[in-house]
């Protein structure tokens, strides 16, 4: 079984920046889609951001030009690099690992960034 353990999340003010790291247990040789979701209090679960094993990226609506995802496939970790938070931002931050050819769909604990004054 693949762990995802993510870090980083923290309280900060509007305008400010965070990174958040997910680091995987064990390397995925099967193609896949490492990303990032999030959750706030009675709202869906929402995706953030995703890069697939052939490095191809996807935002959310709601962070392009805010956020950007990477990984450093020699560390097994991916991050997700938040700029200009908004309180709208504010939620439980989720690392996923899902399978695109071999089925797999992993979650991280989460992690929680809260964005106010």
């Amino acid at each position: 079984q693949v762990q995802l353990v993510e870090s980083g999340g923290g309280l900060v003010q509007p305008g400010g920046s965070l990174r958040l790291s997910c680091a995987v247990s064990r390397i995925i040789s099967s193609p896949n889609t490492m990303g990032w979701f999030r959750q706030a209090p009675g709202k869906e679960r929402e995706f953030v951001a995703g890069i697939n094993s052939g490095d191809v990226i996807n935002y959310g609506n709601s962070v392009k030009g805010r956020f950007t995802i990477s990984r450093d496939n020699d560390k097994n970790t991916v991050y997700l690099q938040m700029n200009e938070l908004k309180p709208e931002d504010t939620a439980v931050y989720y690392c996923n690992l899902k399978g695109v050819v071999v089925w797999q769909n992993y979650w991280g604990q989460g992690t929680q960034v809260t964005v106010s004054s």
